[in-house]
C-alpha cells in the first residue's frame, strides 16, 4: 500500500499492527524534493541517520551531484525502512548558505578567511609552543557525539599517545555518560545488554525518564505498531511531562524532578515484598543481593510518596505490573542521566532486572540509551575518557596490552589518575593551566550548563580556541581558528546506534568548497606534529576510512566491542550487524550476558566500581574480594535531597529537554525549513494549575530566573506535573543578532543560561534537571500561541488553544508490505558501491 503523509503533523505515520513473537512488518518510507521522482534518481547512496541514536538505516538520493532525497532501507533491522522526521528531511541543512567552505583565523579581534596550510600551520605551532613550555597537560580535546568511529579512534591515539594528553572527552558527557557508567557499575563493562528487538516480545516495557517518542520516534513507531496489535504489551511511563509515552502508558508516574532514586527504591522494595525476585539467578548469577534488599527494606510506597509526590497506590501498581512481567524491557534517558544521583538511580533499573532475572533472552533486557548518533563509538573508541576496546584504566596489564597495540611504551599513555572531565578541562581552561582547546562538532557555549561562565572562558585571552565545525556556530564566533568540516553524506565512515549495530554511511556528495572531513582533519595534524611510534614509525599508520577500521579493529580484538569479525564489505548492501562480531559469532550478538558476566570478572572488567554516593573509585582489592569469579553486581543506594530544590524565592522547579523536531543546538535542524517551521522559537510550559494561580495564559511572553541567568519565552499550557517548568535546550543565538550571547545584562534564549555547574559524582554528567527557578510575566500574548509544537508532550492541555502543527508541503511517501519488502535484499535499487 502507498500513500503520502504528512510527517510534521503525522511524525510516526500510519500503522503497520503486528503481535508479539511476530516480525516487524516493513514500511519504506521515501522523502524527495519538490520535482524529483524517483525515476529522476541517478544514485542511492547507503548511509544511516545522524540526528539520533536509533540508526535508522537509509539511502541517500543523488542527482547532478547533490542530494535531492532519502529512502528507509527496508532489509535493515534497525528501521524496516521507516524513517523519523529528521530523517526526512534534515538532509536539506547539507546545503545551507551559510557552510563554512574556508578556514577561518583570528586576526585583530575578526575572523578572517585563510587558506588550510595557515590555519594548520598556526594550530601546529601552538601545540609545539605549549608542549616546550607546559607540557601535553595544556592541551585539551572536546569533542562530539556526532564523528565517525574512524574519526574518534584516530583522535584518541593522537590525544593519548601522540600528545600524551589525560585531556579528551566528548559532549557524550552531557548524554550518555551515565548509561556507560551504569553499565560499568552492574556488569563491569560498558555495552547495551539488550536490543531493539526486545520490543517484538516483551509483555511489559517501562521507560524511565525516556520520550522515546521524540528522541527515538522510529522505535516509538515499532511500539505504536505493537500496540495496535495483537498481545500488545503494557508500558510503564516515569516521566514528570505528558508525553506520548505517557499517554499510552498502562501506569504513568511523575515524581518530583530530583527524586527518581527514590522511586526506583520504593518499586525495588515492593517487587522483592511480593516475593518476584528469581532467586535462582540471583544466586548463580550475581552478588550484592542481601545489601540490596536491607537498603531498600525502609522505602516502602508511602516514604516514596512523601518525596516523590507520586501516590502510594500508583507505585504499588506500577511494581506489581513490572514484578509480574513475563519478559521485561526497560529503557533509561536522559529525564534519569540529567537528573540527581543520575548513576545511582539507573544502576537501580540494572538491578530491577537483575533481581528478576530478566536479561540475556528475546524480550527480557535493558537498554541504557544514548542520545546521539554515535555516543556509543565516542565511548569504545576511547574518546570520551575512557581507554578504547573499553580497557581499564586503573588496571596495568589493560594499559600495556594498548601500548602493545599502539606499539609505545605504557608510560606514554597517560594513565596515573582518571581521565579529565568536560567540566573540569573548561575550569582548568577558567584556571588557566589548559591553555588550548580543540572543539570537533559540538557547541558548548549552548550545549554546556552557566552559559555566562563558558561564553567567558571560551573568550579568555590565554586560552588558544579551535573549533571544527560546518557552520559559524556561537562556539565558533569565539574562536581563534575555525576548521570547515565535511559532514554525513560528505564523507565515509562507519558508526555505531545505541543497540550495538554498525552501520557504514558511504559518501554521496562533495563537501561545499573546501570543507575536509574530520579524519582528513585529524591525519594531517598528526602527520605535521610528526607522532611516532616507538620504532620510530608513524603513530598513526593509516591514510583513510577504511584503512581507520581495519587499525580500530585491531585495537578491539578480544575485548566486548570486538568488531574483527566486520569488514566495509560485510556492510555493504545489506542490514547493520550489532557487535561483538567475531568468527565464532559472524552474523553479531543480538543480546549480551545470555551466558553469564564475563566481562565482570576482575582481570577483564573495564572498571573496578565506585561508591554511588560519593563517587570514589573502589580499590582492586575490594572488587577482587566482592566479586572473584566475575558475576554481575547488585549495588543498592541511599536517596539523598537534591542540592537545589524550589523554596520560597524560587518557586519552582526546573527541567530542560529536547523536541521531536530539533537536535541538540540546532545548527542542522535549524536550517531544515520543515523542522523549524514544527518549532520555530524557544517556549516554557507550565501545568494548568499553576497557569491559573499565576494568571498567566497560552502565549504569555514570561522571563524564567535563576541564580545563574534568565531566558524568555512564549508560554504552553500543558499537563505537565504541578511546580513543575519546562524548556527546550536546543535554541541558542546563531539565528538572532545576539551573536554567541544575549547583551550584558538582558535575558538570554539559551536554556542553559538557567541552568546549575553541579554533577553526577560518579558519571560526572552535568545535572540539567535539577534547578529552582521563579517565574514573571513580561507581556501579554494577546492571543498569540506559543510556538510549541502540538504533536508532541508540548501539547497544549486545551484542545484548540493553540494552531495544530502542520508540515504543509512536508509529505513523505510510505510503502507498507504485508511481509519481506520491493526487494528482499535491499529494499529496492541500491547503488551505494557507486557512491
Amino acid at each position: 500500500m502507498r500513500s503520502s503523509v504528512d510527517r510534521i503533523a503525522q511524525p510516526w505515520g500510519s500503522r503497520t499492527p503486528y503481535g508479539r513473537d511476530r516480525p516487524w512488518p516493513a514500511r519504506r518510507d521515501v522523502c524527495l524534493a519538490d520535482g524529483v521522482g524517483e525515476a529522476d534518481v541517478e544514485r542511492w547512496v547507503q548511509t544511516a541517520s545522524l540526528l539520533h541514536s536509533d540508526g535508522d538505516a537509509m539511502d541517500v538520493a543523488v542527482k547532478d551531484g547533490a542530494m535531492v532525497g532519502v529512502r528507509g532501507r527496508v532489509v535493515d533491522r534497525v528501521n524496516r525502512g521507516r524513517l523519523g522526521p529528521k530523517d526526512a528531511f534534515a538532509w536539506r541543512a547539507n546545503g545551507a548558505p551559510d557552510r563554512l567552505r574556508r578556514p577561518l583565523v583570528r586576526r585583530g579581534g575578526e575572523l578572517v578567511e585563510t587558506d588550510w596550510g595557515t590555519a594548520m600551520d598556526l594550530v601546529v605551532a601552538r601545540s609545539r609552543t605549549l608542549l616546550d613550555a607546559h607540557g601535553p597537560g595544556s592541551i585539551g580535546f572536546y569533542t562530539s557525539g556526532q564523528l565517525f568511529l574512524e574519526e574518534y579512534y584516530t583522535l584518541a591515539v593522537l590525544a593519548r599517545a601522540g600528545l600524551g594528553t589525560p585531556h579528551l572527552d566528548g559532549n557524550t558527557r552531557l548524554c550518555t555518560s551515565t548509561a556507560a557508567e551504569a553499565l560499568k557499575q552492574s556488569f563491569g563493562s560498558d555495552g547495551q545488554p539488550g536490543s531493539f528487538d526486545d520490543f517484538d516480545h516483551a509483555d511489559v516495557v517501562a521507560l524511565f525518564g525516556h520520550n522515546l517518542a521524540e528522541s527515538q520516534p522510529v522505535q516509538w513507531m515499532r511500539l505504536l505498531d505493537r500496540l495496535a496489535g495483537t498481545d500488545p504489551p503494557r508500558l510503564v511511563c516515569v516521566d514528570p511531562r505528558p508525553t506520548p509515552v505517557a499517554r499510552r502508558a498502562a501506569v504513568h508516574l511523575a515524581p518530583r524532578i530530583g527524586t527518581n532514586l527514590a522511586l526506583l527504591n520504593a518499586l525495588l522494595h515492593e517487587i522483592v515484598r511480593a516475593g518476584h525476585v528469581d532467586r535462582s539467578f540471583v544466586e548463580r548469577h550475581t552478588v550484592g543481593y542481601d545489601e540490596l534488599e536491607r537498603a531498600v527494606a525502609p522505602c516502602t510506597p508511602e516514604w516514596a510518596a512523601a518525596r516523590c509526590d507520586v501516590p502510594a497506590a500508583l507505585i504499588r501498581e506500577a511494581a506489581e505490573v513490572l514484578g509480574t512481567a513475563d519478559r521485561l524491557m526497560s529503557t533509561v534517558l536522559q529525564g534519569v542521566y540529567q537528573s540527581h544521583q543520575a548513576t545511582a538511580a539507573a544502576v537501580q533499573v540494572d538491578n530491577l532486572h537483575l533481581i528478576r532475572g530478566m536479561i540475556g533472552r528475546p524480550g527480557a533486557g535493558v537498554l541504557q540509551m544514548n542520545g546521539q548518533p554515535t555516543a556509543q563509538n565516542t565511548r569504545e573508541c576511547g574518546a570520551d575518557g575512557d581507554l578504547p576496546g573499553f580497557r581499564n584504566w586503573a588496571n596495568e596489564e589493560h594499559v600495556a596490552d594498548l601500548a602493545r597495540v599502539w606499539n609505545v611504551e605504557t608510560s606514554a599513555i597517560p594513565h596515573h589518575a582518571p581521565p579529565t572531565h568536560a567540566l573540569q578541562m573548561f575550569r582548568y581552561a577558567e584556571q588557566g593551566s589548559l591553555r588550548m582547546l580543540w572543539i570537533s562538532g559540538t557547541n558548548p557555549a549552548v550545549s554546556l550548563p552557566e552559559l555566562s561562565r563558558v561564553r567567558e572562558i571560551l573568550a579568555r585571552d590565554g586560552l588558544f580556541v579551535v573549533v571544527q565545525d560546518l557552520f559559524p556556530t556561537e562556539t565558533a564566533g569565539l574562536a581563534d581558528v575555525v576548521l570547515p568540516a565535511a559532514t554525513w553524506g560528505e564523507k565515509t565512515g562507519t558508526f555505531t546506534n545505541a543497540d550495538r549495530t554498525v552501520h557504514l554511511s558511504e559518501q554521496a556528495v562533495e563537501p561545499p568548497g573546501e570543507a575536509r572531513p574530520d579524519l582528513d582533519i585529524f591525519l594531517d595534524y598528526a602527520r605535521r606534529m610528526d607522532f611516532r611510534d616507538k620504532d620510530g614509525g608513524p603513530l598513526v599508520a593509516w591514510h583513510d576510512p577504511e584503512s581507520a577500521f581495519e587499525a580500530w579493529k585491531r585495537c578491539s580484538a578480544g575485548r566486548p566491542c570486538d568488531y574483527t569479525g566486520l569488514s566495509y564489505a560485510r556492510l555493504r548492501g545489506g542490514s547493520g550487524v550489532q557487535w561483538p562480531c567475531t568468527e565464532a559469532a559472524p552474523d553479531g550478538t543480538p543480546r549480551l550476558y545470555a551466558d553469564g558476566f564475563t566481562w565482570a570478572h576482575p582481570d577483564l572488567c573495564e572498571s573496578y566500581g565506585k561508591d554511588l554516593v560519593t563517587g570514589a573509585p573502589e580499590p582492586a582489592a575490594a572488587y577482587r574480594e566482592l566479586n572473584p569469579s566475575g558475576k554481575a553486581v547488585i549495588r543498592a543506594a541511599e536517596y539523598l535531597p537534591p542540592h537545589e530544590d524550589a523554596g520560597a524565592d524560587l518557586p519552582f522547579q526546573l527541567t530542560t529537554g529536547r523536541t521531536l523536531y530539533h537536535f541538540h543546538t540546532r545548527t542542522k535542524t535549524g536550517r531544515t525549513p520543515q523542522l523549524n517551521a514544527a518549532a520555530p522559537e524557544v517556549w516554557v510550559e507550565i501545568s494548568v494549575a499553576d497557569a491559573a494561580e499565576q494568571g498567566l495564559e497560552e502565549g504569555d511572553l514570561v522571563e524564567v530566573g535563576t541564580p545563574r541567568g534568565s531566558l524568555q519565552g512564549r508560554l504552553r499550557v500543558t499537563d505537565i506535573r504541578r511546580g513543575l517548568l519546562f524548556v527546550p535546550f536546543h535554541y541558542g543565538y546563531w539565528d538572532t543578532s545576539g551573536g554567541s550571547g544575549p547583551a550584558d545584562g538582558a535575558s538570554g534564549r539559551a536554556a542553559n543560561e538557567t541552568t546549575v555547574t553541579d554533577w553526577d559524582p560518579v558519571s560526572k554528567q552535568p545535572l540539567f534537571k535539577t534547578a529552582a527557578a521563579r517565574l514573571r510575566l513580561v507581556e501579554r500574548g494577546g492571543g498569540r500561541p506559543s510556538p510549541a509544537p502540538t504533536t508532541t508532550a508540548s501539547a497544549p492541555a486545551r484542545p484548540g488553544s493553540a494552531p495544530a502543527t502542520r508540515g504543509g508541503r512536508a509529505a513523505l511517501v510510505e510503502e507498507s508490505y504485508d511481509a519481506g519488502g520491493p526487494d528482499e535484499d535491499t529494499g529496492g535499487p541500491h547503488e551505494a558501491e557507486a557512491g
